[in-house]
């Protein structure tokens, strides 16, 4: 998240008080998953990504979340620590997989842009990216990520 903020592609807050109001916030906890629908309030109050260790992770669970919490769907990380892994994204992978399906493409692949590792990220995910950006609401989000999953599991056996 430095290197975001050298770039002045992101804004680093030292508290959770000190979080924009009404912002998305990305919590893998979270009963909500991000939708093209959440693009509204992302433009208007802005999206906020915990930079933390997956180790750290579970300081998300304690934090209680205003409503406009939101987990990414299935979504296979690039980075070279968690390298195809589900879900184990990293800050930059999350917060272009959040602009990427809110509709931010360009912001998204200038993001990952930075990272040498980044822009495998959206080729590795870019079905799954096109198919959750292009749903209509969180259902319709939902029913991919279900339906991806029975794939993954089908093509597994």
């Amino acid at each position: 998240s430095l290197k975001l903020k050298r770039f002045g592609l992101v804004r680093l807050v030292s508290s959770y008080r000190r979080l924009p109001g009404g912002a998305i916030i990305l919590n893998p906890f979270s009963n909500h998953v991000l939708n093209p629908s959440d693009r509204a309030i992302a433009a208007r109050r802005g999206i906020v990504a915990v930079d933390c260790s997956w180790n750290e992770i579970e300081v998300l669970r304690r934090f209680r979340l205003r409503r406009f919490g939101r987990r990414l769907p299935l979504l296979f990380a690039a980075n070279p620590i968690n390298y195809a892994k589900p879900h184990k994204l990293s800050t930059v992978e999350a917060f272009a997989a959040a602009l990427y399906i809110l509709g931010f493409k360009e912001l998204a692949a200038r993001l990952l842009s930075l990272f040498k590792w980044g822009p495998h990220f959206l080729t590795l995910n870019e079905r799954l990216l096109t198919i959750y950006a292009s749903a209509e609401s969180e259902n319709e989000v939902l029913s991919a990520e279900q339906q991806i999953i029975r794939e993954l599991l089908e093509d597994a056996r």
